[in-house]
């Protein structure tokens, strides 16, 4: 019972003639007289049984999804299948064993099927049995292997941080978690291991690593989750420019080891400005053109309300061309401009140019000097489709660059089996509030700011830069990180930036500030969305393809039905009542 000799994904054509044992779940069946053919499944491929008649009559009830024992001899296929590595040969089945039986299942175990997603995710055991789910996850274990594998080689120590800490509010919601022995008190799981990756350095481990378990208590999307994964790094004495080759060359590797993919480096870097500026994202994806371009200059003395308003705000007007797409329907450019709404825009300016002159509603209020200045400037040619806004700089960039990314997808430009890195760096150290009135870190309160930015901190803290980077790939943030601040005064005077008290700073942050005291080293590090890379390596959709057992759109999962309600007891225990509203 259960000798397995090979598994199924294993037989060759040299190994004709072997007796073998073999052990997998039923993936189909078919009856041809006298005999049946069966096709047996494990994670490692398929191997086509051969049951003569009187074989054929112990596996009468077999049906899909049975586990079944065979012995037999391997012969050669006289119909070969090129589609399957074992297409060659096929076992004929000398003797059977049922291991286990089965229901019908809810949904096809197979590459294709036809179950929506959240059949797929209440039955996540079955949605697993499919080999396309299990490559994605060998796949996402091979990522894992090959990264673990290049931090081993490179000095860098692997060290837990807690999953209870304490919780310091600033940026995603905290997961709370009641304390049953401190009453009223709560620990907080992680958003990510920042303090204690920073208190490492402090300690003197000069290089750490962690897979860590992270959580944020927001909404979810397709590349997002309640609890997420990411390969967390720090190092001491290192530069932004060595810590962003050290990564760049672990991920020439990664793409070696998993894809079989030379990836040329150094990376493309662009400024976070540079990026928002062409690309209108601070995630550009540049395997496609369509660039933003700005035309500001162009109506500097327009009468046109919308274009005259946004340059007396000292706004910008930008626009991007779609080629060969003058001819959208005005009901399809109704939907554009909904979307344009969607992401922040008033409005859309929508123009044709064909037969040599630029078409629409607003033409009629430019000035021939300023048609010929946008034909020029955006260098149009017959068929073209303009796309502009006119807003304050940043939403102008951003609608455009969420417009260009529309257009990226629907046109095919964005080609999954292409693959270009590069780095956004400079980003700006805080963003303002106008609701709460008060800057925000851009990254989070422990960047250092760039050196010669310090003079704004006082006057205008919008125009500091930090030291701050993301590696992007096909338009999603892989990783991002900083050099951190590990001068004591300069610490303080960025929480004063921020608006915090020295109470808050005590409540929040206090026994990290405290180890500033005793030698902190200048250090810096990043951290990987380990999801997110499988996700566009597997050239996944979504980033619970490649999790095991994930929640749905609303935090939930439909197998286990978490969350749910708890005992009241345990509710006493912890002193806590829930009110219904």
């Amino acid at each position: 019972m259960m000798n397995r000799t090979h598994t199924n994904g294993e037989l060759r054509l040299c190994d004709a003639g072997s007796q073998v044992s073999l052990i997998g779940w039923v993936t189909k069946r078919r009856n041809f007289g006298s005999l049946v053919f069966i096709d047996l499944r494990d994670r490692t491929g398929i191997t086509q049984l051969v049951f003569d008649e009187n074989m054929a009559k112990k596996i009468s009830d077999v049906r899909n999804e049975y586990i079944l024992e065979v012995h037999g001899i391997v012969a050669e296929r006289k119909d070969k299948n090129p589609q399957l590595p074992t297409g060659d040969i096929e076992i004929q089945v000398q003797e059977v064993s049922v291991i286990n039986t089965a229901n019908t299942t809810p949904l096809i175990i197979a590459d294709e099927t036809d179950a929506l997603e959240d059949t797929r995710l209440k039955y996540r055991y079955l949605d697993l049995r499919r080999p396309i789910m299990q490559n994605k996850l060998i796949m996402r274990h091979k990522i894992t292997r090959s990264l673990r594998d290049y931090l081993d080689h490179h000095d860098f120590v692997e060290i837990e941080t807690p999953l209870l800490a304490k919780s310091t509010p600033e940026g995603a919601r905290d997961y709370l978690v009641p304390s049953r022995i401190h009453t009223g008190s709560f620990y907080a799981l992680p958003q990510s291991p920042q303090l204690f990756k920073q208190l490492l350095m402090i300690s003197g481990f000069e290089r750490y690593y962690q897979f860590a378990r992270c959580f944020r208590d927001e909404d979810l999307r397709a590349d997002r989750q309640t609890d997420f994964t990411q390969l967390d790094i720090e190092t001491s004495f290192l530069n932004e420019q060595q810590i962003q080759a050290m990564s760049e060359e672990m991920m020439v590797k990664l793409m070696k080891d998993v894809l079989n993919i030379d990836i040329p480096s150094p990376f493309l870097r662009l400024t976070y400005e540079e990026a928002m500026n062409r690309y209108g994202s601070d995630k550009p994806d540049n395997r496609f053109g369509m660039e933003l371009h700005d035309i500001t200059s162009v109506f500097q003395h327009s009468q046109f309300k919308v274009f005259k308003d946004c340059i007396a705000s000292q706004g910008a007007i930008k626009a991007i061309v779609v080629p060969e797409k003058a001819d959208m329907s005005r009901k399809e450019i109704d939907r554009i401009t909904d979307l344009a709404k969607k992401n922040g825009a008033k409005g859309l300016v929508s123009l044709k140019y064909m037969e040599n002159a630029l078409q629409g509603a607003v033409v009629k209020f430019f000035s021939e000097a300023e048609l010929q200045g946008l034909t020029s400037a955006l260098q149009l040619k017959d068929q073209d489709l303009v796309l502009i806004i006119s807003d304050c700089w940043q939403t102008s960039c951003e609608v455009l660059g969420a417009l260009r990314n529309h257009f990226g997808e629907v046109l095919g430009l964005k080609k999954k089996d292409e693959f270009s890195f590069l780095w956004v760096v400079d980003f700006p150290m805080f963003e303002y509030s106008e609701e709460d009135g008060r800057y925000y870190a851009k990254h989070h309160p422990f960047t250092r700011p760039k050196e010669e930015d310090l003079v704004y901190l006082d006057s205008d803290p919008g125009k500091v830069r930090a030291n701050a980077y993301d590696m992007v790939l096909n338009g999603y943030e892989l990783g991002g990180g900083s050099l951190r601040i590990y001068d004591a005064q300069m610490q303080e005077k960025i929480f004063s930036v921020l608006g915090f008290s020295d109470e808050d700073i005590e409540e929040r942050f206090g026994f990290f500030v405290h180890a500033f005291q005793y030698g902190t080293p200048p250090h810096g590090g990043l951290a990987f969305g380990l999801d997110r890379i499988a996700m566009i390596l597997t050239q996944s959709d979504s980033i619970r393809d490649v999790i095991a057992f994930p929640k749905n759109a609303n935090a939930k999962c439909p197998m286990s039905e978490a969350p749910t309600p708890v005992d009241q007891a345990q509710l006493d225990e912890l002193h806590l009542s829930v009110e219904w509203e």
